[in-house]
């Protein structure tokens, strides 16, 4: 019996030393063979400075005004304006033996001088080819041959829950190497509609931006570009860009030295579960169309606001966050199949693409009218109609502008200032024109009901659903 409990003893020591061995993998070899293809990137950014005066220390009320005058010129003369220099440090990594290297765009933006340091110490300085900061990727070159390139792999063939490698130069700490497991995939994040993320665990900290994000075969799958921190340092959520996403991008930069991306012309947001309900939809997906570009292309080939698009170009929208990737991937002036749900049905639509300008930022003002004393509907809300003068102003035909939001209407996104355009439900769109038909759709509905309305905010159009309607 015994032996029989040794044995067993020993069964069992083995067993966890295999499952140990297993699961902390060995990252030496990796970090010996690629790190030579990883370059710390420093920036100097001169910042012009203005002629600096020494500020007067008493006002002329006070008792030593008189005193100090004769000794402290209140605006002295021939000052000489002091430039400053602004230093930064990045990541990199060598995608060429003749010298060319992926970083982050912000590592380099603005800088008047890069300088590129290897890992055996030699210094170059380097040229910005062009760089994107939609996607975050730049494009550099130094003037260098045999240099040691990385590796490129698939980061459509990595799982969550897989280790992978970051090197970099975190705080200026050169060829720094931090492992950890991929978090999850497609991950968006507010104002970067162009990249699905990879999400790591990887300790990434400031200095490792721009640096490559390794699989265990050695092979580049993303560039290190931001952390979720409150405090600036590594709190265990950090964002790569897919390798793929960053090599079309300096392919286009090495061309033409700028980035072209497809564009549709409309607003769209995510289709929740009670949208869905509201439009028809078996199952929330794809991405429904808040607002479509007066004149531009998805608008000239017949999509209208309140469509959901399905597909694009045979491909599923899965997610809202799929479709901005999808076009912007598509060169301009190419023809694509939108496949889009309007009034319970399917139905494909050819369009040609158009081209994203640049950034332009809206600032449209709703013209409020006098605050009205009447009580709120159903929805919360004190509606009233619109004015000639807001109809002529804002270019439209009708609509409510909410006056008030109240009770269950501020549980929701609503706000004062948004206007009305129509009520949702079933599949069928319903314009609203004046408050007693407002009224009167609203009591169609029973009791625990969720209503979805069409909104103007400003310049875009969006759609909100307030969930168990109350008795009325």
């Amino acid at each position: 019996m015994k032996r029989f409990v040794a044995l067993c003893s020993l069964w069992f020591l083995c067993s966890v030393s295999v499952a140990q061995t297993r699961g902390l993998p060995d990252f030496s070899e990796l970090a010996e063979k690629q790190g030579p293809a990883v370059v710390n990137i420093s920036t100097t950014q001169i910042v012009r400075g203005q002629a600096q005066m020494m500020p007067f220390p008493f006002d002329e009320n006070d008792p030593a005004f008189e005193f100090f005058k004769r000794f402290i010129p209140r605006n002295p003369g021939g000052a000489v304006p002091r430039d400053f220099e602004n230093k930064s440090l990045g990541s990199g990594f060598i995608i060429s033996g003749d010298g060319y290297i992926l970083t982050n765009a912000h590592v380099v933006d603005g800088a008047d001088e890069v300088t590129v340091r290897l890992t055996d110490k030699r210094e170059f300085k380097a040229k910005i080819i062009g760089a994107d900061k939609r996607t975050d990727v730049a494009l550099i070159k130094i003037e260098a041959t045999g240099l040691p390139a990385a590796k490129l792999g698939d980061p459509g063939q990595i799982k969550v829950g897989e280790w992978v490698v970051a090197i970099g130069s975190p705080f200026g700490f050169d060829n720094s190497v931090t492992a950890g497991i991929v978090s999850a995939k497609g991950r968006s994040l507010p104002q970067e509609n162009y990249v699905p993320f990879i999400q790591t665990d990887v300790a990434i900290n400031p200095g490792n931006s721009g640096g490559p994000l390794f699989n265990m075969r050695g092979e580049v799958v993303g560039i290190n570009s931001q952390i979720y921190s409150r405090s600036g340092g590594y709190m265990g959520v950090s964002f790569a860009i897919p390798i793929d996403v960053a090599m079309d991008i300096q392919n286009q930069l090495r061309a033409s030295g700028k980035v072209s991306r497809g564009r549709l012309g409309v607003v769209i947001q995510e289709v929740s579960k009670e949208l869905a309900d509201s439009l028809g939809l078996t199952k929330p997906i794809g991405a429904v169309v808040n607002s479509v570009e007066k004149g531009g292309p998805a608008e000239r080939a017949g999509i209208e606001a309140g469509d959901v698009i399905l597909k694009f170009d045979g491909k599923t929208i899965n997610n809202s966050a799929d479709l901005p990737r999808m076009v912007g991937a598509t060169r301009p002036g190419g023809r694509s199949v939108v496949q889009v749900w309007r009034k319970g049905a399917t139905r494909d639509i050819s369009v040609t693409i158009g081209e994203v300008p640049d950034e332009k930022q809206a600032n449209t003002k709703v013209p409020r009218g006098k605050p009205s004393e009447q009580t709120a509907n159903r929805l919360g809300l004190v509606v009233s109609e619109l004015t000639p003068d807001q109809k002529r102003e804002l270019k439209m035909n009708s609509g409510l502008l909410i006056e008030d939001v109240r009770g269950q209407g501020a549980r929701t996104d609503l706000r004062a200032g948004d206007i009305v355009i129509a009520v949702i439900a079933k599949g069928a769109t319903t314009e609203v024109k004046t408050v007693d038909q407002f009224n009167k759709l609203l009591a169609q509905f029973e009791k625990g009901s969720n209503v979805t309305l069409l909104v103007r905010r400003g310049d875009m159009q969006t759609f909100i659903t307030v969930k168990g309607l109350n008795g009325g």
